[in-house]
């Protein structure tokens, strides 16, 4: 990208984020464009909150559950009131942020295409409203314009719209009052005229249209005991070049002729050439306004007071404030707090500055500093920093000393320092989106969409240790072949991988060089540095997770301390999730074992079936489905036990023997059933059945049905029609041993398809099953395939899609007749 072409992209981004917060009268805002791999969104412009503020959201994984990822994703407004609401939307934004503010995020783009997303951030009160109608509309509005001037501009260049993770953020200070108001002058002390600027008429009171340009003029505004000074200020600055600082006071002109307040005049004699024009004094006055009073004023107080830059850095302390913390001013100001001050180190102090900033509340806090001296500190904010007091206090009460005793104790022991804020985000934002990973791959992708946004990496590998031997478990990256040569190495070779896994420690590798120095002979492939995690739980290795970069990559002490804190949450989830598959699988085995493993072959009649387990959870269910040949036909059977649990298996597996041996000894399908019933009942194990027998007679050309509280069977006819059959339906097998079931007869024309199903396939939240089933009767009459086995696919479609399936699906196709194919 061309310089030109980058200077204008941070201006419309500039003005965009600046326009938005104002319209929105938010405090802060920000905008994130979409990283060149398009697996994050990288911050590009902020207003009001500086990226340091921001800590760990500098880059944000698309697949995030945070807002403005899902504003990106999914091209819609997420307007968050308050923190309840964010909460019940969005936990994990108020893991890492729990503070008390509403936001709203849109995305950013054109039609068809998504550039970022833009977002902005109020102070909110529980039960806030938020933004109105029309506050929201201007955001939208704001970000739309964006993405027409973004798309404009790529246009132009050939630049795509995108955003280097290295890429400094443009800032916007937020908005506050002018404390320090400067004119500009050019005085010719010849001829004695004076050629000002705006700012300097404004800060003497006089009109600029109506100033004649003397001195005199200018000089009539002083106190009349300085206005010899102001003249000798001039003779001064000819003779030695320049005035520096020469105190002035001015008549204020808001006040009467008898108030007056103090200016500065600075200035220094205009260069001709390589020599001073002794002729033409230019320069500056300095109006301080009441700030030098103020400070003044400050100084004075036996209370500490300071000022913090919207980042927590120190940007005013005064005298009372540098005895009380034992500190000088220069060794406060343009720093932390907490960076300066060993005990005040400890991350709560941090989150005290964080919380006022957010949530744009006032807080207080006690600390210690060493050996006993107790402090109680108050924060003041506003969108363009804090002002804080410190006053000295007795000893804290017990209730309050608790939570505030470990700033001494760290005091005490200079151990490791204490994570960083942005470490806890990481730390928490991985363990959120973990505890939602059920399976080894579901954690795989988890870390991959986490890290690698997280620290710019472009691979990533995980390797698991199985029996004695690297065994790859996943890869992600452009990079096919990376760390393909690890796979099926033993544990005690000499290779970067095992050996981290073996000690314990991760190992990071900066550069080709460091790798050929302490591994000779590894393939470097084309990553150009490393970081090898290796994944212990439970004092046992697992396996080893590996981040790959293609540029040089130094890893800073935080990196390492985070990574390192990251590969044990890694480590717990992906030997859960192990355990998870295992048992999964053991269970899965089990359900099958109970289904039929080969539906059997009846001449002139097609069947096909399909199972799909839930998606919820390990638990098994209780569909099940058969076909029986009989001497006229073939009984075709499908059922649902309620339930999802052992017991519901082992439920469904009797049902079925039962019904095998019902129908062996020639019993009606009413029989059949009845008798059903009754063994269930028998058995007791406390669950309901639902069950719909049909026997085919495909030399009748009809079937005859029961249905036991089952859904109704589909029928479609060869002209491409289908319609739910009307059965008389008998109560759900379980109920009463008594209970009849009557049969309904039913034509069946050669070349119809008959569909049996369970309700996992028909229900949906906040949907009627009617609404189900009718969409389905639909897909089966529309569906167009070359084999039964195919329409059965094209049925299950969306079901296997799903990622969510509460509920287990069983469908049982059955056609019969000449014609070779349902459409």
């Amino acid at each position: 990208m061309t310089v030109g072409a980058t200077a204008e992209r941070e201006d419309l981004l500039a003005a965009a984020v600046v326009k938005a917060v104002k319209g929105a009268g938010a405090y802060a805002g920000s905008v994130f464009l979409r990283s060149r791999d398009r697996r994050s969104l990288v911050l590009a412009a902020t207003c009001g909150v500086p990226p340091s503020l921001l800590g760990g959201w500098r880059l944000i994984p698309v697949s995030s559950a945070i807002p403005v990822a899902t504003a990106y994703s999914s091209g819609r407004t997420i307007h968050l009131a308050d923190a309840d609401e964010t909460m019940r939307r969005f936990p994990q934004l108020s893991v890492a942020l729990p503070y008390a503010f509403g936001s709203c995020s849109v995305p950013v783009g054109v039609e068809g295409e998504t550039f970022g997303a833009l977002t902005v951030v109020w102070a909110a009160s529980p039960g806030s409203e938020g933004l109105s109608k029309a506050q929201r509309r201007h955001v939208r509005t704001t970000a739309h314009r964006l993405g027409d001037s973004l798309d404009a501009l790529r246009a132009r260049t050939g630049d795509p719209v995108e955003c280097d993770p290295r890429t400094v953020t443009v800032e916007t200070p937020a908005p506050s009052a002018t404390a320090v108001r400067v004119g500009l002058f050019d005085w010719d002390l010849v001829t004695g005229t004076l050629t000002t600027d705006d700012e300097l008429c404004a800060i003497f009171g006089l009109d600029l249209r109506a100033f004649d340009g003397r001195a005199e003029t200018l000089a009539s505004c002083l106190h009349p005991g300085d206005r010899a000074a102001f003249r000798a200020a001039a003779h001064a600055a000819a003779a030695g070049g320049r005035i520096i600082a020469r105190s002035l006071r001015m008549r204020d002109h808001r006040g009467g002729d008898e108030n007056y307040r103090t200016v500065e005049l600075w200035g220094r004699m205009a260069e001709s050439g390589a020599a001073p024009d002794r002729a033409h004094l230019i320069g500056a006055i300095v109006d301080a306004r009441a700030g030098s009073a103020a400070v003044a004023a400050v100084e004075r107080l036996r209370d500490g007071f300071f000022s913090l830059a919207p980042d927590g850095r120190i940007t005013y302390a005064n005298f009372s404030l540098q005895q009380l913390l034992g500190v000088s001013g220069d060794e406060l100001l343009g720093r932390c707090l907490w960076d300066v001050l060993p005990w005040l180190s400890d991350p709560g102090f941090e989150h005290r500055h964080r919380f006022a900033m957010t949530s744009q509340t006032p807080t207080s806090f006690l600390a210690c500093r060493p050996p006993d001296q107790w402090l109680a500190f108050s924060l003041h904010p506003e969108a363009d920093g804090v002002t804080g007091r410190v006053v000295p206090v007795g000893d804290p009460p017990a209730a309050t000393a608790a939570p505030v005793a470990s700033a001494a104790i760290a005091a005490a022991e200079p151990a490791a320092a204490p994570a960083r804020l942005g470490v806890v985000y990481h730390v928490l934002q991985l363990g959120s989106a973990l505890t939602e990973a059920v399976t080894a791959r579901e954690v795989c992708a988890v870390v991959a969409d986490q890290l690698l946004p997280a620290f710019g990496g472009q691979q990533l590998a995980i390797y698991v240790l199985r029996e004695g031997t690297m065994r790859l478990l996943f890869h992600t990256g452009h990079h096919e072949d990376f760390l393909d040569w690890l796979d099926g190495e033993p544990l005690h070779a000499r290779l970067p991988g095992t050996e981290s896994l073996t000690s314990g420690a991760p190992l990071f590798i900066e550069s080709r060089q460091d790798l050929s120095r302490g591994y000779p002979g590894a393939p470097a492939g084309k990553v150009s540095s490393w970081a090898y995690l290796p994944l212990i739980a439970s004092s046992r290795p697992v396996g080893i997770c590996v981040l790959g970069f293609d540029e040089v990559r130094s890893f800073s002490a935080k990196d390492r301390g985070v990574l390192t804190a990251l590969a044990g949450l890694i480590a717990q989830a992906l030997e859960r999730a192990r355990l998870y598959d295992s048992e999964f699988a053991l269970a899965r085995g089990l359900q099958q074992a109970m289904l039929p493993q080969r539906l059997p072959l009846v001449p002139g009649v097609r069947t096909a079936a399909r199972y799909l387990p839930g998606s919820s959870g390990m638990d098994i269910g209780g569909d099940w489905y058969d076909v029986i040949p009989t001497g006229t036909g073939v009984s075709l059977v499908i059922g649902d036990v309620e339930g999802h649990s052992i017991a519901a298996a082992a439920t469904m597996a009797q049902l079925r023997s039962a019904v095998r041996a019902f129908a062996a000894v020639g019993h009606s399908p009413g029989e059949v059933v009845a008798g059903v019933n009754r063994t269930l009942v028998d058995l007791d194990p406390g669950l309901l059945a639902s069950c719909c027998y049909i026997r085919l007679e495909p030399r009748a050309h009809r079937a005859y049905a029961v249905s036991a509280g089952h859904v109704p069977p589909l029928l479609r006819r060869r002209g491409g029609t289908a319609e739910a059959l009307a059965l008389d339906v008998g109560p759900l097998l379980g109920v009463d041993r008594a209970s009849s079931y009557p049969g309904t007869w039913t034509d069946i024309p050669p070349g119809s398809v008959l569909a049996l199903y369970t309700d996992g396939l028909v229900e949906e939240r906040g949907t009627g099953i009617d609404v189900g089933i009718d969409r389905l009767r639909a897909s089966l009459a529309h569906a167009r395939a070359d084999s039964l086995d195919e329409l059965a696919d094209r049925l299950l479609h969306d079901a296997r899609r799903s990622t969510y399936r509460a509920d287990d699906i069983a469908l049982l196709l059955t056609e019969y007749g000449p014609v070779t194919a349902p459409g």
